[in-house]
């Protein structure tokens, strides 16, 4: 139902006649318009009945109250009206303060009038964050002079500040965050000294921070100015003042902002005497100096220190005493050494531990399993050195992320692990690890919770084993790059793996097919044939199968991967066509990366593709992923022309079909591959021109017809084709125009080329240059093998001479013979 309006009134200012059937209108449940404007509407116990029937109104989105005699109890309905937009109270009787409890529920309000109403008392909260609020702060802000707390956080809210907020000199709290504000910090900022929170993290801001804006906010507690654009220099001598400071953070995201850390002669700040800090963020600037150590020297209290991706060096200095609440440190990504040897006394409570991407240079500290409560540890990448020590995996019990990657680290792995019954994540890669994997044993709570195990790039051998199998929760399994035989079997992961790299390793067949499969990376291995099963995975989006012994038709059951966006065959020996059912494929989308669904560890794994384009390997990560796709058949045998239906695969941004013994024309269907961005179709034997069309890719960027037998004018150096050099087309004798520097008036085809039928598919391809230049060779080795024959042997150099003689000497005799008869004969007569 659309809607429904009371108007009751006589005239202008007077009284209503009488009241309306309220308690009608509950049978309306779809209503969606209500105008009860001017009417009897007041606070009684009749007011309360019809309370009640109106809060049944569920779908009511405008609401006409004004011109009534409503009071403040009789608007306790309103919050039975989650889909109300519009609220009119205007012209009512509603008085004193006005609380947000009245209004709490109405989550899809845009518009509330309360004009002439008989409120008093100040408005001290105005919260509108997490909504869709578009547009700019209004200017005129400033007029609510009694406000204290101001938020409009998680909205779409966009331009620079107003400098109305100046005025609100009573503003306490300041939430802009996660909004996509710019501008500059307005200077009149500073006048808000009164302000304890202000978050403006996760915009648009840039320029220099306003010295006099950080003097001024001495009375703050917390301070956000992450993830924005500012730039220039910054030093924490600005806070020497704050002594009520407890949340510092000031994480950049550009790298144009230089904190300096360093302690300036002659001061210490305030907060390195007053013990109040707890939290402190300043990654991903550009500050060069060394450990603030003083930071948990002179602050107790502190519980979460992140300085991740600085240029941080020196030793990871701790204090002498227990911090007792530190609960994450993440020092990630600088050029730190020297981890205390009693770390794990010192922070005996931590649940986060970031080193990774430092210096470190010794053993794996046993002191680590002193912190009980640890989840997260992270030291990959570094030089640690020696064997993973028992007290980490004994104390450690309730650790969820172990990430040990790019280090020297040796020794078993799994029987050490055993007590980790909590490990969701598990990360080794780039080591010297080694063991036999038939032996590990998985059941139970024994690895039996890993999401993620990740043991590429080390030394294990021996066959993977039915124990993968009771790892039943797991989504990601690397092990790339080790000397893992056999076969691998999907029986009991099948349900959850959707990301399996086993590549460069001696795994022979069948190949895995486990249903869930997104990513399937076999490169480098024994494998010789290609199941039919393979089509039943209608997941997969990565294939790739080069360097294996592949051989045979290529199945068309490959045809069956629909979501397929990257596909590698090359450095097989796959025989025939190629298959035209490629042209049904349609390019999935890439997930950017995976998350692991647990609060525990709020782990990521970003997803690395390395694939062939552009005449090089190219490891593709992160969200380009999104965006690449490619066929890469190279190195292989097939023959026969290339199916028009490849020129369909519109989505594809690299084919490399190079080093085969392709034939026939180049297919003018390629023009339609408008996204391509690198064509390599060399050392093949196609024939015919380059179709004149391509010049319409315009984001090609490598191209390559190199060593075939094409023939005729060069497509013009127009667009993309004007960056391409002699090298893209060299090996085509017949070709010519830029940049082959060949005349086309000039050179013209060999007859019998000329006029060769391309529509009819050749089983041959002749090569001239190579033909003249075996032909002579041949020739030339015949003649001195004849001649040393002759020298080394006088019978057969008697015989030979006497050939010749035979040959030369009684055919010119009876030349001179039959002439001289001829001659006798005429003078007889």
């Amino acid at each position: 139902m659309g809607g429904v309006i009371f108007d009751n009134w006589e005239g202008e200012f007077q009284r209503p006649r009488e009241t309306i059937p309220v308690q009608e209108l509950s049978v309306f449940e779809s209503l969606e318009y209500l105008d009860l404007s001017s009417n009897a509407l007041q606070g009684s116990s009749s007011t309360a009945q019809n309370s009640r029937n109106l809060s049944k109104l569920k779908e009511l989105k405008y609401l006409y109250l004004s011109w009534n005699a409503m009071n403040k109890d009789s608007m306790k309905f309103l919050g039975s009206l989650p889909s109300l937009v519009y609220l009119d109270l205007s012209l009512n009787h509603l008085e004193g303060p006005l609380s947000s409890v009245e209004l709490e529920n109405l989550k899809n309000l845009k518009v509330l009038n309360l004009y002439r109403n008989y409120l008093n008392g100040t408005l001290p909260i105005q919260d509108l964050s997490y909504n869709n609020l578009e547009g700019s702060i209004p200017p005129n802000i400033g007029n609510l002079s009694s406000l204290k707390a101001f938020s409009v956080a998680r909205n779409l809210l966009a331009a620079s500040l107003p400098s109305g907020l100046c005025q609100l000199k009573r503003l306490q709290e300041l939430d802009l965050s996660q909004n996509y504000f710019e501008g500059i910090l307005p200077p009149c900022l500073s006048n808000l000294t009164f302000i304890g929170l202000l978050d403006v993290s996760d915009n648009n801001f840039s320029g220099t921070l306003s010295a006099s804006l950080i003097h001024s906010l001495t009375s703050s507690w917390y301070l956000d100015f992450s993830y924005n654009h500012f730039e220039g220099s910054f030093s924490l001598s600005s806070f020497k003042t704050h002594s009520k400071l407890e949340v510092l953070q000031f994480a950049s995201n550009n790298g144009k902002l230089q904190i300096d850390t360093e302690n300036p002669p002659g001061w210490f700040p305030s907060f390195q005497l007053k013990f109040h800090l707890q939290i402190v963020d300043l990654s991903h600037n550009k500050f060069r100096a060394s450990f603030p150590g003083w930071l948990l020297v002179n602050n107790a209290d502190l519980e979460i220190l992140k300085l991740r991706n600085n240029f941080l060096f020196g030793e990871f200095q701790l204090p002498p005493f227990a911090m007792t609440n530190a609960v994450m440190v993440d020092v990630s990504g600088n050029q730190i050494h020297g981890l205390p040897e009693n770390i794990g006394k010192i922070l005996p409570h931590m649940e986060y531990l970031d080193l990774s991407g430092n210096t470190f240079e010794q053993d794996l500290l046993p002191s680590i399993g002193d912190m009980k409560n640890l989840q997260v540890l992270d030291l990959s990448y570094n030089n640690f050195s020696g064997e993973i020590p028992k007290e980490l995996t004994v104390g450690c019990n309730d650790l969820r992320v172990l990430m040990l990657s790019g280090n020297k680290l040796h020794g078993q792995i799994f029987p050490m692990l055993y007590n980790l019954t909590q490990l969701r994540v598990l990360q080794l890669r780039n080591n010297y690890f080694s063991g036999n994997l038939s032996n590990v044993k998985a059941k139970g709570r024994v690895l039996g919770n890993l999401a993620l195990l990740d043991i590429g790039y080390n030394f294990m051998t021996g066959n993977i084993g039915s124990w993968i199998g009771n790892v039943t929760y797991l989504d990601i399994l690397v092990m790339r790059n080790n000397y893992l035989e056999g076969q691998f079997q999907c029986e009991g992961i099948s349900r959850s793996v959707y990301y399996l790299d086993l590549s460069h390793n001696l795994l022979s067949a069948p190949l895995p097919s486990c249903p869930r499969l997104q990513h399937l990376y076999l490169q480098g291995n024994k494998y010789r044939s290609i199941p039919g099963i393979i089509g039943l995975l209608t997941s997969l989006k990565v294939l790739l199968l080069s360097q294996n012994l592949l051989s045979g038709l290529i199945p068309e059951e490959l045809c069956e991967l629909k979501q397929i966006s990257m596909m590698d065959l090359s450095l097989n020996s796959f025989s025939g066509s190629i298959p035209p059912c490629f042209q049904g494929i349609r390019n999935g989308t890439l997930k950017k990366d995976y998350v692991l669904h647990s609060t525990a560890e709020q782990s990521v794994t970003n997803v690395e593709v390395d694939f062939l384009t552009k005449h090089r390997s190219n490891t593709y990560k992160g969200g380009i992923l999104n965006f690449m796709s490619g066929l890469d058949l190279s190195c292989n045998k097939l023959s026969g022309r290339i199916p028009y239906e490849v020129g369909n695969l519109a989505w594809i941004h690299a084919l490399n079909l190079s080093y085969n013994q392709l034939t026939g024309p180049i297919p003018k269907s390629f023009s339609n591959l408008t996204q391509i961005e690198s064509l390599d179709l060399s050392h093949n034997m196609l024939s015919g021109e380059i179709p004149s069309l391509l010049i319409n890719l315009y984001f090609l960027e490598v191209f390559s017809v190199a060593y075939n037998n094409l023939l005729g004018r060069i497509p013009d150096m127009k667009a993309q084709f004007g960056t391409f050099d002699r090298s893209s087309y060299e090996g085509n004798q017949f070709l010519c125009g830029q940049p082959l520097n060949q005349n086309c008036s000039i050179v013209s085809p060999h007859p019998l080329i000329k006029f060769v039928d391309q529509s009819k598919e050749k089983w041959y391809g002749i090569d001239p240059v190579l033909f003249s230049v075996t032909f002579s060779t041949t020739y030339i080795i015949f003649f001195l093998t004849s001649i040393i024959i002759l020298y080394l042997n006088p019978y057969w150099r008697r015989r030979w001479f006497n050939f010749f003689e035979n040959r030369i000497y009684y055919p010119a005799y009876d030349f001179i013979s039959s002439i001289v008869h001829k001659a006798c004969a005429k003078l007889c007569w």
